[in-house]
């Protein structure tokens, strides 16, 4: 299979750090993957610098396979240089166009520091809105945080809940139904999916007593769904969504703002959990944490969501392969 291509991530975080743990893991089995960013950055593994990503497999049992990008200044662990912000930038853009080609089998990201990056010209609000505008399909980009035991995807994300709220239509929350469906179907090898709508107010406004957002707008956007075809279930109480005997039910839970989303899945696996982004022309998953600066470089970042972020987007992959 082709290698996928890993981002550095801000260089003072745990990225390079969990990926030397995640390369020690999976060395041995795979999937491989090659890291764009500074090699003499690495710490605690074995490095190997190479030319072409073509190069990367073969070398993977014996080295992390690096395409050595240099930066301007040291990384120092917990430490953020605003000198590093372009080549950061530069990672993410090298690591799509390469998968873009067929060279890479998908992106994985290491997690960034949106504030040392404005200053480069950075303007999105994090990796999925800056990824929809290189690799995007004409679609919105889809946030999905998923692991075992639990797939979300919010509707809104990276916005006050003011603003959210205010933002949210039955076109928002079915297009983004719309999306997820489709991505189940051709990157989860899920043949009928079942959707879970969670409703926005207490008890899904209980018959309107609590608010008539989910009479008027979540209700209406089940309804389009389902008139379509699409498995869909709502508006669902969000406070029974996520319960151990609910969570057989769906396939996914359709969440309305972003902490109705991550917190249950936080919650409930933080080390496993994988935001992927549905909707690109290419595979791209991320490990669900930040850069963790008050730990970087004391050795005791856990792997375990990265290694998640690499199988999945290895089985996302193999599940587009014709």
């Amino acid at each position: 299979m082709i290698p996928l291509a890993l981002t550095m991530g801000e260089p003072a975080g745990i990225g390079l750090e969990v990926t030397g743990g995640a390369w020690t893991a999976l060395r041995m089995d795979g999937p491989a993957f090659f890291l764009i960013g500074d090699a003499d950055a690495v710490h605690g593994v074995p490095v190997r610098r190479i030319a072409v990503p073509e190069e990367a497999t073969g070398s993977f049992a014996e080295a992390l396979p690096v395409l050595h990008r240099p930066l301007p200044t040291p990384a120092v662990p917990g430490r953020i240089d605003a000198a590093h912000a372009p080549a950061v930038i530069a990672s993410i853009e090298e690591a799509v166009a390469l998968a873009r080609l067929g060279r890479a089998s998908g992106v994985v990201t290491n997690p960034i520091q949106k504030s040392s990056l404005y200053a480069a010209g950075f303007r999105h609000p994090g990796h999925t809105e800056f990824l929809g505008e290189i690799a995007g399909t004409g679609l919105p980009p889809v946030m999905m945080l998923a692991s075992p035991m639990l797939r979300v995807v919010p509707v809104t994300v990276h916005e006050p809940l003011a603003a959210a709220i205010a933002r949210l239509t039955p076109a928002l929350i079915a297009e983004h139904a719309r999306i997820t469906h489709a991505a189940l179907i051709r990157d989860f090898g899920i043949a009928r999916p079942r959707l879970a709508v969670a409703g926005l107010n207490p008890h899904a406004g209980e018959a309107g007593t609590l608010g008539r957002e989910d009479i008027e707008i979540v209700a209406p956007a089940v309804a389009m769904l389902l008139a379509e075809g699409i498995d869909a279930r709502g508006p669902m109480p969000p406070d029974t969504l996520f319960t151990a005997k609910a969570r057989p039910g769906y396939d996914v839970a359709i969440c309305l703002y972003h902490d109705q989303a991550l917190i249950p899945i936080k919650a409930l696996d933080m080390d496993g959990g994988v935001n992927v982004t549905l909707g690109l022309s290419i595979v791209r998953t991320s490990p669900d944490h930040g850069t963790a600066l008050d730990i970087a470089g004391r050795g005791i970042a856990d792997p375990s969501s990265l290694i998640a972020a690499i199988r999945l987007a290895a089985e996302i992959a193999r599940n587009r392969m014709p």
